[in-house]
């Protein structure tokens, strides 16, 4: 097999293998309880620096995030394009199906050791690039949104104590 023809392999090998992987993570993920999702964890949690999201508004993410696709619902899941409804349990459950994308998004590109198996040193290279841009952004997406609702929900709270003091 020649170089140039060894490489159109590895490239669709490398297409069938990422389709099929973050296929099967979307699929996985949507199996998860829902009591799973309620709460961050040490990766899913809002950092300082994020701002509430405004870090996020510094970059211009409300210009790009409506380009990026949304395949939760081809898998099963709800659209995190629009807020389900504006009551608190609709807000809590949007607020979970972004950290079901975000967990998504995280587990995507650990796949990335495996295609050391077959592909050269530069496509690999190719292929880390790759898993950095098709993930990177979705995840910012998720983590603004998530930002964004709980501020939300926070002043809602806010609001419901001073109400019950």
């Amino acid at each position: 097999m020649t170089s140039r023809r060894a490489w159109v392999v590895a490239v669709l090998v490398d297409a069938a293998v990422w389709a099929g992987w973050s296929t099967a993570v979307g699929y996985a993920a949507q199996r998860l309880p829902p009591d799973a999702l309620t709460r961050d964890t040490w990766l899913t949690r809002i950092r300082g620096w994020e701002g509430g999201g405004r870090t996020w508004e510094a970059v211009g993410i409300r210009r790009w995030k409506d380009r990026l696709p949304d395949f939760g619902p081809a898998l099963g899941g709800s659209s995190k394009r629009h807020l389900p409804g504006p009551g608190a349990a609709d807000l809590e459950r949007f607020s979970a199906e972004t950290r079901r994308a975000e967990l998504v998004h995280w587990a995507i590109p650990m796949a990335l050791p495996v295609f050391a198996l077959w592909n050269p040193p530069g496509l690999l290279t190719g292929m880390a690039f790759y898993a950095v841009a098709a993930n990177v952004p979705c995840l910012v997406v998720q983590r603004y949104n998530r930002a964004r609702v709980d501020r939300l929900l926070a002043r809602r709270r806010g609001a419901e104590e001073r109400r019950q003091a």
